[in-house]
């Protein structure tokens, strides 16, 4: 059962980045779509591990944290994009994004957890 709800969660965080790829693809020169969701699937499992810990056994935890956030965040794709960059010796957007996808996955999830924590109390 556990396979089917990574698949789920997957599936969904694989179309939603399709879905934030197509609305920000006007800024087809700098891969701003992958730099959102990566910034937003690091928040979303920074909130889930404040919320479920690091324990990833949880039904919940797998459907968003292993599913969801594997399939919507991208680092796959931030490498090929940083790679497309540097081939094109555009040095200053692939060290953009490099450092701008570093930093601001960081500082999501730290930001996400803290989140996750403070709803925890709460509920």
């Amino acid at each position: 059962m556990s396979w089917l709800i990574v698949a789920l969660g997957g599936a969904l965080g694989s179309v939603g980045r399709y879905g934030v790829g197509l609305a920000l693809e006007r800024f087809i020169t700098f891969p701003l779509g992958t730099l959102v969701a990566n910034f937003l699937g690091s928040l979303i499992i920074g909130i889930c591990a404040g919320i479920f810990g690091l324990d990833q056994k949880r039904p919940a935890a797998l459907f968003l944290m292993v599913g969801f956030c594997g399939g919507f965040t991208t680092f796959s794709t931030f490498s090929l994009n940083t790679l497309n960059l540097l081939e094109q010796q555009a040095w200053l957007k692939a060290g953009s994004n490099m450092f701008l996808s570093v930093m601001l996955c960081l500082l999501g999830t730290w930001l996400g957890f803290f989140l996750g924590q403070n709803l925890k109390k709460v509920a």
